[in-house]
């Protein structure tokens, strides 16, 4: 039953998009601005950079909240403390993409799914924001390196956890979610019109 409980705390906090918060604070709507997704990076291109980085930092603090949280309030004896954290990972990932305040909408669920990784696994998640970074820094398309961001996780999960281990399990589902919420991006790349940053 505490292992539903954090998927139910997980989800409650994912729900909460502060993106369109944000967004509906500045006059804007995310879902007929910019690309109509309602997460950071629209935040960023059409409110501006400080607004998008603060939706991110607090995006990531849901999946590290949702993990913590389940672990602090239901672990005890009996209790497997990866599965609770997992749990609440997973709740807090499909609150952000389905949020239950949205009518099941929501962001792609990748700073969601940093902030819970850098609880979890701190090592998978630095490995898998040097790749965001190196990956941004030569393409400045987010899209792409969110996805090869998300193809990392089980890459270095591999290394690090068996494949039996619900660590190595969780990277790998989080990778295929993350890729098919992004396939919108996957089809304007393909055919040239994705949106990227500009080098400043």
């Amino acid at each position: 039953m505490n292992y539903l409980w954090a998927l139910l705390i997980g989800y409650a906090l994912g729900s909460v998009s502060f993106s369109v918060l944000v967004a509906r604070f500045k006059g804007v709507d995310l879902f007929t601005e910019g690309s109509g997704n309602p997460g950071a990076t629209n935040v960023k291109r059409t409110i501006g950079a400080f607004w998008g980085n603060t939706v991110f930092i607090l995006d990531f603090l849901k999946g590290f909240g949702a993990v913590i949280i389940s672990q602090q309030l239901l672990g005890g004896e009996g209790f497997n403390i990866d599965q609770l954290a997992v749990a609440g990972l997973v709740g807090a990932i499909l609150g952000h993409s389905f949020s239950i305040f949205l009518k099941f909408k929501g962001g792609k669920g990748v700073a969601t799914t940093m902030g819970g990784l850098l609880a979890i696994m701190p090592l998978v998640f630095m490995i898998g924001v040097a790749v965001w970074s190196i990956v941004f820094f030569l393409s400045r398309t987010v899209a792409l390196a969110s996805i090869l961001f998300s193809l990392s996780l089980p890459i270095s999960a591999f290394f690090i956890y068996p494949i039996s281990d619900i660590r190595f399990i969780l990277c790998a589902v989080l990778s295929i979610l993350i890729i098919i919420r992004h396939h919108s991006n996957i089809r304007r790349m393909l055919s040239g019109n994705e949106n990227s940053f500009p080098t400043k």
